[in-house]
């Protein structure tokens, strides 16, 4: 116990000096306005600021990029409230409930019963994170390379398959970022591995430029069209008028304690997230609630409940990130990419060996939950009014930025080439329906695959069996082939239920 103050005093010292709360705030607050304004996404904005990390303190950078992450999860509610348009995808659901409450004059009571929520979960999967982070790692601390392969491969085919409706696709998304992560100097011979002669690629493609084009390009041409505004909420809303009543308290106290539960869970399994949480959180309390038919036309529990899993999922996606080195998203993936352009070895080594690093995150979890809770409520009319901006004044600034700050991470051309390029393949693959997320992870996890894959095998003679002769790397590639199997099964059973529906008609 005395070791947990003292490690929790350490990180209290990191958060709340100067630096930790100003770069906290300066998270929270971008996450918050991002989240509010649809069509940008969180991964569009951590690929934008990720060169500004470059020149800052590690700890300070992440703790900032953390605060855009959890920030945007409380910020997407207010536009799929007030508007339906979810800010981000999570907040979809929130939505199916939130919009109707605000249809029948209670947006009040659906944005702030969204902020408590939203906090309760975050603070769960804080407290998760503090207590099963560290022993996780001690037990990682065990694994050997053919662990550490089984368990990325684990995560890269969890978030292929789990929780999208395109299997197949998203595997193959992945199999391009592992071929993709290949680029630069092989690590044992030092030979250069398709790089066309371009010394400029001897290090690998840049993160920054492979995800901004990715997510942020494809996010800003497809609403960069947009004639229409949104018509925004009419009124002011007060903050007297945003109190619950005793009975919105009372049908409300299970379901976030539930979607807390359910968030926390999924959020620490690599490759799920808070999307998926967020659908059982909700499909669960449509079924226990004494009155289903109230879901989808204004119940406070549909907006509580999945509020709570989304943030207690972000939280807790942070666990397998932090204390194994396995990102849980694609946010957690560049959050892994930061810490390597860092010098920071990912894993269970970072605890022993960055303890300030480790606990200045969590408290600043703590912390950055409260700036949001008073973010939150008092300027609900900000977030409204910033809804009115238009976007063609909005993204030619988000661009310019973008290309800006891309080359200025190696002062190279060959970076904002990159980008384009990735801009189109992002274009491309979100018209023929690829997930880009898969392709990230598998970019950022290929060579740390290939690492590990390589030392077993030397540490073996080159005895492929090695990966299933230990029990724990033979029980996650079961669990592997499973999901594949399932995967590819239920692929099938599509295709014949589909091909029978045509005969019989």
């Amino acid at each position: 116990m005395s070791s947990l103050l003292s490690d929790i005093a350490l990180g209290l010292s990191v958060a709340a000096s100067p630096s930790g709360l100003m770069y906290c705030f300066l998270g929270v607050f971008l996450g918050t306005f991002v989240g509010v304004l649809p069509g940008i996404g969180i991964m569009a904005t951590l690929a934008m600021l990720l060169p500004i990390t470059y020149h800052i303190e590690p700890t300070f950078a992440l703790i900032m990029l953390a605060g855009i992450y959890y920030g945007a999860s409380y910020g997407g509610s207010t536009a799929s409230i007030l508007l339906n348009l979810p800010g981000t995808a999570t907040s979809a659901v929130t939505g199916l409930d939130g919009y109707p409450m605000a249809q029948q004059g209670r947006a009040g009571q659906a944005l702030f019963m969204t902020a408590i929520a939203s906090f309760i979960g975050s603070i769960f999967g804080v407290i998760l994170l503090a207590g099963f982070a560290v022993p996780l790692s001690r037990v990682a601390l065990q694994f050997g390379p053919q662990e550490y392969v089984a368990l990325m491969t684990l995560g890269l085919v969890a978030a292929a398959v789990i929780g999208t409706g395109r299997s197949i696709r998203s595997l193959a998304a992945v199999a391009l970022g592992l071929a993709l992560g290949l680029i630069g100097l092989d690590l044992n011979s030092g030979v250069a591995r398709f790089t066309f002669g371009q010394t400029v690629l001897y290090d690998g493609l840049p993160l920054v430029a492979v995800a901004l084009g990715l997510f942020g390009l494809p996010e800003i041409i497809a609403n960069a069209g947009r004639r229409e505004l949104p018509k925004v909420l009419s009124g002011t809303i007060r903050l007297r008028n945003m109190l619950p009543t005793r009975e919105d308290w009372r049908r409300s106290a299970m379901p976030m304690a539930r979607g807390s539960g359910i968030g926390a869970f999924f959020g620490a399994l690599p490759g799920t997230g808070g999307l998926v949480a967020t659908f059982v959180s909700y499909a669960l309390e449509r079924r226990v609630s004494k009155h289903p038919e109230e879901f989808g036309n204004g119940a406070i529990e549909g907006v509580a409940a999945p509020e709570a899993a989304n943030n207690a999922a972000v939280q807790a996606a942070f666990i397998p990130t932090l204390s194994l080195g396995i990102p849980g998203d694609p946010v957690m993936a560049i959050m892994l990419g930061v810490m390597m352009v860092h010098g920071i070895l990912p894993g269970p080594g970072v605890i022993q060996s960055s303890p300030d690093l480790f606990w200045g995150l969590i408290v600043s979890f703590v912390l950055g939950n409260l700036m949001l809770l008073v973010l939150n409520l008092p300027l609900v009319g900000l977030w409204v009014r910033l809804l009115k901006i238009p976007y063609n004044l909005l993204f030619p600034v988000i661009v310019a930025f973008t290309c800006i700050g891309i080359y200025s991470v190696n002062n190279q051309v060959t970076d904002i080439i990159v980008l384009v390029a990735f801009g189109l393949l992002g274009l491309g693959m979100r018209a023929l329906k690829f997930e880009a997320s898969p392709l990230l992870l598998g970019f950022v996890l290929g060579p740390m695959i290939e690492e590990h894959f390589r030392r077993a095998l030397i540490v073996s003679g080159g005895n492929l069996g090695t990966f299933v002769e230990r029990p724990i790397a033979a029980s996650l590639f079961a669990v592997v082939a499973l999901i594949i199997l399932l995967a590819v099964g239920a692929n099938l059973w599509m295709m014949v239920r589909a091909r029978g529906q045509v005969k019989d008609a």
